[in-house]
């Protein structure tokens, strides 16, 4: 006897359902075993894997060059990140005000940022402002763009999480009077910011990876440096394996920080 629509999808799984999930879940896992397998097998045939080819992980000097190539990463990350949140909410604060004419000009920079790739944004800065009389260091030039390109992004973001909070709140704030600023501030924002956690830890991965541009400025961020070790040691696939991996726990521990600032206070 077939289930109804609305339990299928909603209700808990049947013991078949249940069964179907685990025979995909191991097929995939296997063609992904499989697929991993054959990526190594293929390195290993084109000699990636030689011992020669890894042997300077071995070498402190490495690891202190990887590591200071993702200490200026993360500054770079770290202020791009703190100035799109900051710009961010004051562009969102435009696109929300009833004055057109702070309104209209607020939605233009949102769109004109959002429409416009951050390595054209880069080479503005790069090539554009010098022209201008306008000379940049090349954390800047990679950093403000990244912000720039980040802040409109984050400023929908912010806009999606105030208009998710019940209006009810606010007119019931209203009522005890409190000013339309208190009460954004101290009621509508911050529980807007508990909606839209995954949303902001997205853009700060992005963030992060958008630093790899630092080859365009020779900005030395951990690609960059990683470029240095590969032209010295003609280790292509390790180096790039190894920086993957740093990539992915910067990454990571971002996400388990934002898991933390998502749990509900108590």
């Amino acid at each position: 006897m077939s289930r109804p629509l609305e339990e299928a999808l909603f209700g808990a799984p049947s013991p078949r359902a249940r069964a179907v999930t685990r025979a995909l879940s191991a097929l995939t896992a296997g063609a992904l075993l499989l697929l991993a397998a054959g990526v190594v097998l293929r390195f290993y045939s084109a000699g990636q894997l030689d011992a020669r080819y890894w042997n300077f992980f071995a070498w402190p000097t490495t690891w202190a060059f990887l590591a200071n190539g993702l200490l200026g990463t993360l500054k770079s990350a770290a202020m791009a990140a703190v100035i799109a949140l900051a710009f961010g909410l004051v562009l969102l604060l435009g696109r929300l005000a009833r004055l057109r004419l702070v309104r209209w000009p607020s939605i233009a920079v949102i769109e004109f940022l959002r429409g416009t790739p951050t390595l054209l944004l880069i080479y503005v800065c790069f090539l554009v402002l010098p022209q201008a009389g306008i000379k940049l260091s090349t954390y800047w030039m990679l950093t403000l763009p990244i912000s720039l390109s980040t802040a409109a992004v984050v400023a929908e973001v912010y806009r999606a999480g105030v208009l998710a909070v019940p209006r009810g709140q606010a007119n019931a704030a209203r009522s005890l009077g409190m000013t339309k600023a208190q009460v954004f501030f101290y009621i509508v924002f911050p529980q807007a910011l508990r909606y839209i956690v995954p949303a902001l830890v997205a853009q700060l991965v992005i963030v992060v990876k958008d630093t790899t541009f630092g080859y365009v400025v020779t900005y030395g961020e951990l690609m960059q440096n990683a470029k240095v070790l590969i032209a010295n040691y003609h280790a292509l696939v390790p180096v790039y394996l190894v920086v993957a991996l740093l990539y992915c726990l910067v990454n990571y521990a971002i996400s388990r920080a934002s898991k933390r600032l998502g749990r509900p206070m108590h």
